[in-house]
This record gives C-alpha cells, structure tokens and sequence, in this order.
C-alpha cells in the first residue's frame, strides 16, 4: 500500500499540501523549544570557586512533605537562592578521615564594582597561582577581571558603603572576585555564623562519610560536575528558565500540535471519503487502507521534518542570540546541537499524524465493501451520541477548570490552569462542532435570506446540509480567536495592575538607592525614609511550596511612605515574629490574619510568623511582606535595596547634596520609578509574548490552511451550482453569506471562551474581575480573523470559478 499512498499524494496535492505545511511547522516549533530545553538540561557549569575541592557542601533547596487531595504523601522542593550552611559544620567536616583540607566560604555581594567577595582561605580551591596572602584588613586578592594591578588601590561599595584596599595580589580565579582577609570578610559579613558553602579537599574518593555528615545537618553534597551548581552562577538561572519555559509551553505547543494536524489530516481524509469507499468497493480490506494512510501521514511527516528541522534550529540559533542580548541568560551560554530535540518533534509529529488518519479513517475502513459508495454518498444527517456525550462533559470539566483557575494563585499555576481551560473549552467546540453548526445556520437562515437573498438561502442551505463537514473549519476558528484573545494579552494586564499597584501604593515622592533608611532619615526636609530589601521566601501552596518575591521592610514610619491597600489587620503590629500577606498568598496558604504562617527565608531557615495584616497590592510589592529584624542575618547583603523617601520643604535639595558626596548612591523621582519598573517589566515579558505570540501564529495558520482547504474541496459542488443556472456573482454572494454565518459563530464562541479565559487568570493574579484589554487589542485580533477567514476562502473560490464548469464537475472531490 505504500506504492498506493506515494501515487495517493502526487495526486491530491491541495490536502497534502495543507497537512504538509501544518506538520512542519509543528516541527519546526517543537525543534527550536527542544534544543533550548535540551540546552538547559545538557548544561552543566564547571566550577571555579571550588575547582580543585572534591566535595562542596551546601544548602540550595528546601523540602517539604504533604499530602495531596487523594491522601497520598509527596514531596516538594523549591531552590533556595541564598541558602546557607552553619559555620559549625567546618570543624565536623574537618574530623572525618580522609580530609585533608576545608574552608567555609561567606560569599559578600560587593555593589561596585560589581563582583563577590571570599575570605582568602577559599582561594586555595580555585587552582589559581600561589600568591601573597593579604595581611591587613586593608589588603584584598583581586581577580584580573577588575582591572587592577598589584600596588593598586581599589576602592569597593560593600553594604553601601565606599572602602579602600590595596591590592596585594591578582590572579585569574574565573570570575570578578575579591578574597579579604578571614577577620575582613568575618565584619563584612551579612549572616554572621553561617556559610555560602564549604570547601572539601579529601585523600580518599569514597565521599560517603562527609556526605552522612552534610545529610545529618540537613544540607547536600556536591560532587564532580555538580560542584558548579553549588556556586550558583548566572548560568544556574538560565538553565532553570530553558528547562521550565521551553517544557511549559512545549506541552502547550504539542497539545496544540495535536488539535491543527488532527483537524487537518481528519479534513483531508473527509475530503477523500469517495476514493477510500472505491477502494472498499474494490475489495480492498480495512488492514489495507489503514496502512496505507499510515503511510501517507508518515511520508509527510517524514518529508516535513526536511524542512522543519533546519527551521528549527535555525530558529533556536535566533532564540538563544536574541535571550542573551536581552540578559536572560549570559553570554557564551552553550546551544546544544538538537539532535536528540529534532527526532524528538519528528517523532511526536509522525506518531501525532498517524493517528489522526487512523481515527479520521476509520468509519469508511469499517463499512462493508457493498455499502461504502452508497454510505459515502450523502452526508451523515448527525453524529454518533458518544460525540455529544463527550462534548457536553468536556463543556462541564472546562467550565469547572474555570473555577479552579480563579482560585489558584502565582503567575505559572493561574497560567497553566488558564490555558488548560482555553484547551478544554476548544475541545468542546471541536466535538461539539456539529451541532453548533446546524443550530447557527437554523438561527441565521432568517438574517441570511434577507441581506443575501437568494444567494443568503442557498447559503443557509449550505450551512445546515453540510454541518458536519464545517465542524474542522469552526474549530480552527474558535482556536485562532480563543489563543489571539486570551493569552496574548495576559502580560498586558499583569504589566498594568503591577505599574498601578506601585505607583497608587507609593506614598514617598523620592527613591534613594545606595544608601541606608537611617542616613537619610537625618537629613533636613526628611519627613519619613523607609529601607526596603528584595528576597524571596519559599512559601506553602496548594501543589507544595514555591518561591515567593518578598519585601523586607522598616515598619518604622511605614504608614507615610508605602500603602499596600490593606485589607484585614493592620501593619502597625509588623515586627519580628510577624508576617504580612497579600491577598492572593493568604489564600493560596490558606492564612487569615492571627494565624501561623510557616514559611522558609531566603538561605532556608524555617520561620513560624504570625499573620498580622491581608493586603491586595502583592504584585507592586511582593505577595510577602517582613520587618527587616526578621531577616537580618538571613540575606546576602546588609544594606537597603532602595530607601523611599517622604520629603518636605528642603527635602529634594538635601537628598541631592547627599548624593553627590556619597559616589554609586542616585535619587530617583517616585514616578521615574514606575516607570522604571514598567520598562523592566517588559523585558522580562518579552520571552512570554515571543513563545506564546508562536501559538497564536500556529493556530492563525491551522486556520488558514483549514479554510483552503476546505474552499478548494468545492469544486463539484460549485460546477453543478453553475450548470443549474447560478451566476459566478450569485455563487460569490453565496460563499460570503456563509463565511459570514460561519465567522460571526466562531468570533462569539472564540470572543466568549478568551474573555472567560482571560477573565479567570487576571482575577485569580490581580483580583480584578474584568481584564484590561488594550485599545486596539479586540480591534486586531477580530480584525485578523475576520481578514483571514474572508482571504482563505474568498480568494480560492474566486479561483475555482474561473474554471469552465464543465472541467470540473467531473472531479468527485
């Protein structure tokens, strides 16, 4: 049969055309995702703080055990990106036999010039040259990358504050780092106490007993080429985004995948229903047609991955270029190559491909030889009662899905439970395709006879005769409206509710950076000075524990420089041993005001904290807000991220004399804030907007391609229209008045799925319940469609009727 199928698609060049386009596409989609996930996976960064240790131990995750809905146990984990170890641990490690060397390294954030700093015990891990060791507190190591020479004096912002230090010695360590001396780095540390992480030089591979050791005080060993995960380098970072945004949205590119290529290939295999029925009719067994459309699906996936694949990687190329010149991740980050990504997308477009054929074929496979022409003749009057059963409970689950979703918090639960929604509502509409057409077209026949007359009755007739075979071409629409409505424009609305929360929720006119809440409280015009620092928590939520943004504050004068729309409580009880909430992270732990918030900080210290306020304003200030007490001696820097400023009569002149004598310290207006943060905002929106603007691509071409298809199967039923007396004008009036009735249904189905789509995600993330929707948002995605639809059927019909009617009434097809 395979002979069969290669002359089969010479021969219907249109449908496979089509199903050849949307194939590789899918491909070249999937591809280009799955080198970027596979380069995230492959990546491993090589150590160099602890390039000659054989163990590293630190602390980078945090586990939790529930138990789930059906009262199973799991367990969750989250990465700590300040995780730390206790000192103690040193002399611990240093007993076990076979250890021949240790050091704890407390790593101190150095603001300017931008590096990190070490006690110089830690450089004799690095493998770099022996050098002097600094012997004052005023001398430091440097790296080579801060461009200073031995003799040098090099002038460091450590927790804001300028210092001077001479240079004893430089060396090439792999990144811009400093290494004081041990009592240095000991005054300059954060956490007191504590380690970054532990260095260990053994005699004896067998790392087992230092492991027993690590596990015991709770934290983990890295060995080999995992000791450049401990470092926590910026390459860290963006595997984990490679990783979980390519996985993400490649689950929702293939489920995609599998609605365009299942829809195309079941409207192709429609379309050829009189040469499978021959074919019955011939004697040909069902084995045999099975196998032959497996062979034509798999000879156009095969041909497919010819040119998806290099589109893909070359796609992937761009990808990685464009993500490193917007700081997604750092220069020099490796590409994998994308083999085992392109055989990957070949597979799952093939094994995608083969079974839609199978399950398209499969009521003309199953007919009695005698009774395929007959029963291939007519169009089925309705569909199976399985078809509707399962449309009607995928509705239910759908809508049910919708609930849920409102009621999840965090931008990645809320968006893949939104988008979960926006498949199963389209699922619905797939199955329930049939129906929905045939109640339109009885609803339109009134509309229709009147504005198109004649040309509006045949259309009507149309609609309803053939509501069936509409059902792809539906679905395909309601998809491209429902992707174009929805997703697209979720960053808008989470941009704009976090840039109104921020700029409403500022009370202080001025932002100081560089600086510290108590320097600036003593200066004249100085009403209130607030110092904030940014961290992360991990919190519970409803699948496990997350990492959430939290906002260590001062309460001290709160109330005049920050207003975070509270809600239940009051922040005047913020304090150590307290927490407050946002609304959204109150709900998805299940806190209210009084009770106990068990959460981890920063560096994985467990913290039972006492819920004193509910605010609504956690996406212009962090779903969790702490006193500064709670976390001293749990970040990485002892020094205010940025210090909000009220000021009175004085106060903007005073502020900027102070600036101008304390070097990297700047004051920036509250607006030019937002602003600021506007702009940041979209930057990191960009990779969301690029990923799912390839969906809403994807979905408008399946659309197309469908529409085509559809328009060019008209041949014979055009040509007998002609031959019965209908003027070319009559069957173009005709052709409108359906796509008319067809495109105002799917632009209402697709229109109400996106709003409720939409709808639930920005209500579960902002707590508003209508979305934002820009101005000309509905204006472009309506417009699209409709220019679309009328482009993909219009222009091949119109083709179609320049051909003597009598050249095609004889094609069956």
């Amino acid at each position: 049969m395979t002979a069969l199928a290669v002359k089969l698609l010479r021969h219907r060049a249109g449908p496979s055309v089509a199903t050849l386009i949307a194939l590789a596409a899918g491909v070249l989609i999937l591809t280009a995702l799955g080198t970027l996930v596979e380069s995230g996976l492959r990546f491993h960064p090589a150590p160099t703080l602890y390039r000659t240790a054989d163990l590293v131990v630190a602390n980078r995750e945090v586990s939790h055990t529930f138990k789930e809905f059906g009262g199973d146990t799991a367990t969750a984990t989250a990465a700590l990106p300040e995780g730390t170890v206790d000192a103690g641990l040193v002399e611990k490690i240093r007993q076990v036999p076979g250890v021949t060397a240790v050091a704890g390294d407390d790593r101190i954030v150095i603001d300017s010039p931008p590096a990190t700093g070490h006690a110089f015990d830690v450089y004799a891990f690095t493998g770099g040259p022996r050098v002097a060791a600094p012997t004052a507190d005023d001398e430091v190591v440097a790296d080579v990358r801060l461009g200073a020479s031995a003799g040098d004096r090099l002038k460091l912002v450590v927790a804001g504050t300028l210092r001077s230090y001479r240079v004893s010695a430089t060396a090439d360590t792999g990144a811009p780092r400093v290494f004081f001396t041990g009592a240095q780095a000991a005054r300059l540390s954060a956490h007191p106490g504590r380690y970054d992480a532990i260095g260990v030089r053994t005699s004896d591979v067998d790392a087992s007993d230092v492991d027993a050791v690590a596990r015991a005080a709770g934290v983990t060993t890295y060995t080999g080429n995992e000791r450049g995960d401990a470092e926590q380098s910026d390459g860290l970072a963006a595997r984990s985004l490679l990783v979980e945004a390519g996985s993400a949205f490649g689950g929702y590119v293939i489920m995609l995948i599998v609605f365009v290529v299942a829809g195309t290939i079941g409207l192709s295999v429609r379309h050829r229903r009189r040469d499978l029925a021959l074919l019955r009719a011939v004697a040909a067994t069902p084995g045999q047609l099975r196998r032959m459309l497996m062979a034509e699906t798999a000879l156009l996936g095969l041909v497919a991955a010819v040119a998806g694949v290099p589109g893909g990687l070359l796609a992937a190329r761009w990808a990685h270029g464009e993500l490193i010149d917007r700081g997604f991740i750092p220069a020099g980050f490796p590409l994998a190559g994308g083999v085992f990504a392109a055989l990957v997308a070949v597979g799952t477009a093939v094994l995608v491909a083969v079974l839609a054929a199978l399950i398209a074929g499969r009521r003309v496979t199953r007919i009695k030889p005698v009774e395929a022409l007959g029963e291939i003749a007519v169009e089925p009057k309705r569909s199976g009662k399985v078809r509707l059963a399962s449309g009607l409970l995928t509705l239910i689950a759908a809508g049910t899905a919708g609930g849920l979703t409102s009621a999840l918090t965090g931008a990645t639960a809320a968006l893949a439970g939104a988008v979960g929604m926006l498949y199963l509502f389209v699922l619905a509409v797939a199955l329930l395709a049939p129906w929905i057409n045939a109640f339109a077209a009885r609803l339109l026949t009134p509309v229709l006879n009147r504005v198109w007359r004649a040309s509006g009755y045949l259309a009507a007739k149309n609609l309803r005769a053939n509501a069936q075979g509409m059902a792809t071409v539906l679905t395909a629409l309601v998809l491209a409206v429902g992707f174009g409505g929805s997703v697209w424009f979720l960053q808008n609305n989470l941009a704009r509710q976090t840039t109104t929360q921020n700029r409403v929720g500022t009370l202080a006119d001025r932002v100081v950076v560089g600086a510290s809440a108590t320097e600036i409280r003593g200066l004249g015009g100085v009403q209130a000075a607030t110092g904030v620092r940014r961290t992360t928590v991990v919190a519970k939520s409803f699948d496990g524990i997350e990492p959430v943004a939290a906002q260590a504050v001062d309460p001290s004068g709160l109330a005049a420089t920050m207003d975070l729309g509270v809600l239940e409580g009051s922040l005047a009880a913020l304090g150590k041993g307290t927490v407050a909430l946002s609304a959204m992270q109150a709900s998805s732990s299940g806190r209210h005001v009084g009770d106990t918030a068990t959460l981890w900080l920063g560096d994985g210290t467990p913290a039972s904290l006492k819920v004193v306020a509910i605010y609504r304003r956690g996406l212009g200030f962090g779903d969790v807000t702490l006193a500064k007490e709670t976390v001293a001696g749990h970040l990485p820097r002892d020094a205010d991220d940025e210090v909000l400023v009220r000021t009175g009569p004085g106060g903007a002149s005073s502020l900027a004399a102070w600036s101008a004598g304390h070097p990297g310290s700047a004051v920036l207006d509250a607006r030019e804030r937002t602003r600021m943060i506007g702009a940041d905002l979209a930057i990191g929106a960009w990779l969301n907007r690029m990923l799912i603007g390839v969906m809403v691509g994807y979905a408008a071409l399946a659309a197309a391609t469908t529409m085509v298809m559809a328009a060019l199967a008209r041949r014979r039923e055009l040509a007998l229209l002609q031959l019965a007396g209908v003027t070319r004008r009559q069957i173009r009036r005709m052709v409108g008045a359906e796509q008319a009735g067809l495109l105002g249904t799917a632009v209402l189905i697709g229109a109400t799925i996106a709003a409720l789509t939409l709808g639930s995600i920005v209500r579960a993330l902002t707590g508003s319940p209508i979305p934002y929707i820009p101005p000309l948002g509905w204006v472009a995605v309506l417009g699209g469609v409709t220019a679309l639809a009328l482009v993909t059927t219009i222009w091949p019909v119109r083709r179609l009727l320049r051909t003597p009617p009598i050249d095609n009434i004889g094609i069956k097809e």
